[in-house]
């Protein structure tokens, strides 16, 4: 069982080269599931859409994770209470629209379980992420309600992303961490069996500041002549990663990271 997670796709950059190349990459790689970070997919940089999320399902993508900007367009509180294969972060407010959660049924029969995660530290407000995950795990077992299990957690802090991992260590998959834009080298299996990475990178353009237009931003620091954040709008580099997963224990038999494409070839 072969999961190919991407980190955050942002702007028309990362969703142009997800269209031109994910499904020649599928089939090259044997991915049998894809999930995505997509809640920076929108032109703007920020947010997601209705059309933009059914353009990137139609690409290959099986599942869209979010997390702290996935309000940033109005009409996605309406439709993601239509569509279950996108998430926003499990941790929210129970009032708030859509599920953090999802079980999901493979072609060979079996289910992949994907929670999607935020963190506490520097992030908009949300339920202490730990509290959360430890009601998680009363009610959902690997192996038990889910074959596999996938864990974003889109958070600012390694060390709050690392304890995570550690947490779910042998009750997942995998743990990846997102939101920072800039893949990690430290991708591994932990001693439990569950596969690690502490952030996946994004889908963009890496000639950027973390996924937008470089000038503009280097204005913005500089305190010069600025308008609001946009992507950069170059070549994306696709990050992310892939986890051999067994059908037997639902744990990690190997990871490896994922790049393609872009400057960071």
């Amino acid at each position: 069982m072969r999961i190919l997670f991407l980190g955050d796709v942002v702007g028309k950059s990362g969703c142009t080269s997800i269209k031109k190349n994910l499904k020649n990459i599928i089939k090259q790689k044997n991915i049998d599931f894809v999930i995505v970070n997509g809640e920076n997919a929108a032109e703007e940089g920020v947010g997601i859409s209705e059309k933009i999320s059914n353009e990137l399902f139609s690409y290959g993508v099986d599942v869209i994770t979010t997390g702290n900007h996935v309000w940033d367009l109005k009409e996605t509180a309406q439709y993601i209470t239509q569509e279950n294969k996108l998430l926003r972060p499990f941790n929210l407010p129970s009032a708030t629209p859509g599920e953090g959660f999802g079980i999901y049924k493979l072609k060979n029969g079996l289910k992949i379980g994907v929670l999607n995660l935020m963190g506490n530290i520097f992030m908009k407000k949300c339920e202490n992420v730990f509290e959360s995950s430890v009601l998680f795990l009363k009610n959902n077992v690997l192996k038990k309600n889910f074959d596999f299990l996938v864990i974003d957690f889109h958070g600012e802090i390694t060390s709050e992303k690392m304890a995570m991992g550690h947490f779910f260590d042998g009750k997942a998959t995998l743990v990846v961490g997102t939101h920072t834009h800039v893949p990690t080298n430290d991708a591994r299996v932990l001693k439990n069996g569950t596969a690690y990475l502490t952030d996946a990178g994004m889908c963009g353009d890496y000639n950027s500041v973390i996924g937008m237009n470089k000038e503009n931003s280097l204005n913005r620091f500089l305190k010069k002549d600025a308008v609001k954040h946009f992507p950069a709008t170059g070549e994306a580099s696709l990050c992310g990663l892939i986890v051999d997963a067994n059908k037997k224990t639902g744990l990690a038999d190997k990871i490896e990271s994922f790049i393609f494409g872009g400057d960071l070839i």
